[in-house]
């Protein structure tokens, strides 16, 4: 078996010019440094990623900003400048992948869109993140998360029946686009390999969430009579069972189709219920769902603890989870061995910080590197003088003219 410490990081070699703010870019690019990209992240001066600016902040820095941008080099630079936008088409011909998520237009008036740079480097890879893509009746909108939870059609499917649409509370849209352009960028490689050609790539936040309607969008155009999902609250109105139980102590979700259907009853000591004519098959159940759950939750309110519930119908193979929050998930035993839950070390933060980890296990994947987050700028003078061979007179001239930037000197 190979040692995981001898294995080459799987991106080793491949240089990245990051031009990526927020979550949905960095979730790209914080993937990429995981598995060994170089991630030159430029940042715009003076202030740099505005998510610098994102509580928690532990020593005044920004946790949330160490999460999502791990392992990136900085170059702080202004971009109005001319000399900017040269040194920068310079940094391109060194690399083999651009990544953006600036808003519609920003990158073509810097003169940093794929058509300027294809016609620099004809195999360069260029990816791009926006809410709504970059054609489209809609593309010249700007949006976050939020607006792309909302166009998407999953709010509307989101709370309570009587109540108004719901967002869900995490970057659903912006991390799911960001992976979506994550996991394109190694086939566009495999492309380039085969055929040494670059192309543009365009992921819209609206696009990526829209794909994940796995048969709403389906049964919305193809079902014989008109059906329109709708919030359903706690309890699916077409699956049953399928929904959120009260338990003992909290809430346990259960799924449970024809085949773990008859475990269910057993578990609860009332295999009657199997064959009872209100739930014999999908349809009835569906039908006589708010019935159904009375029937679980009765049953639950008898169990000495939401464990042992859990513990019974795992049993009997039914699908089923605790409604863990957030906080219960950081010292949860299954997460800690799968090294979900990590702690990394940091420059200024002391004791380090929780975040989640790699979500990708695999058999020729290292140990995940320790990786630095840099200042603003902190990489200034090592980018221009690795990648562009710049003296010490040269970079400096670059700081005399307002190019470069850096956060205490540190560049």
């Amino acid at each position: 078996m190979t040692e995981l410490n001898s294995i080459k990081p799987m991106l080793e070699g491949v240089r990245v010019l990051d031009f990526t703010q927020y979550v949905a870019g960095p979730t790209v690019t914080r993937m990429m440094a995981e598995l060994g990209a170089e991630i030159i992240k430029v940042e715009q001066s003076p202030g740099g990623d505005p998510s610098r600016s994102i509580p928690v902040f532990k020593q005044r820095r920004s946790a949330y900003y160490v999460q999502h941008n791990r392992g990136k080099k900085s170059l702080c630079v202004d971009f109005s400048k001319p000399k900017t936008i040269d040194m920068l088409h310079e940094l391109v011909k060194t690399v083999d992948i651009v990544v953006e998520n600036y808003g519609p237009g920003v990158m073509t008036r810097r003169k940093l869109d794929y058509e300027t740079l294809n016609a620099i480097h004809p195999k360069l890879i260029f990816l791009s993140i926006s809410a709504f893509g970059r054609t489209g009746p809609l593309s010249d909108r700007v949006g976050f998360d939020l607006i792309a939870q909302a166009f998407s059609g999953l709010m509307d499917m989101t709370g309570e029946p009587d109540g108004p649409p719901q967002f869900v509370n995490m970057a659903i849209a912006d991390v799911n686009a960001g992976v979506h352009g994550f996991g394109f960028l190694g086939y566009a490689l495999y492309h380039r390999e085969r055929t040494g050609r670059g192309q543009n790539i365009d992921v819209a936040m609206v696009d990526a969430l829209y794909h994940m309607h796995e048969a709403n969008v389906e049964l919305c155009a193809n079902a014989k009579v008109e059906y329109h999902p709708i919030r359903c609250g706690a309890h699916h109105r077409g699956l049953a069972p399928y929904g959120v139980f009260k338990g003992a102590e909290g809430w346990i979700a259960i799924l449970a189709g024809d085949l773990q259907w008859p475990g269910l009853p057993r578990a609860m000591g009332r295999a009657e219920l199997i064959e009872d004519p209100r739930f014999v098959d999908g349809r009835s159940r569906a039908k006589n769902r708010l019935e159904l759950v009375a029937l679980v939750e009765a049953w639950m309110a008898d169990m000495p603890s939401d464990s042992a519930i859990l513990d019974t119908l795992a049993e009997h193979r039914v699908p089923c989870a605790p409604v863990l929050s957030v906080a219960d998930t950081i010292d949860h035993p299954h997460f800690v061995e799968r090294e979900m839950v990590r702690k990394v070390a940091d420059k200024v933060i002391e004791g380090g910080v929780v975040i989640p980890g790699f979500p990708i296990k695999s058999s020729e994947l290292p140990r995940l590197p320790e990786l630095w987050t840099s200042f603003r700028g902190e990489d200034n003078k090592a980018v221009l003088k690795d990648s562009l061979g710049y003296s010490d007179a040269q970079i400096e001239a670059l700081c005399d003219a307002g190019v470069l930037h850096a956060e205490n000197g540190s560049g």
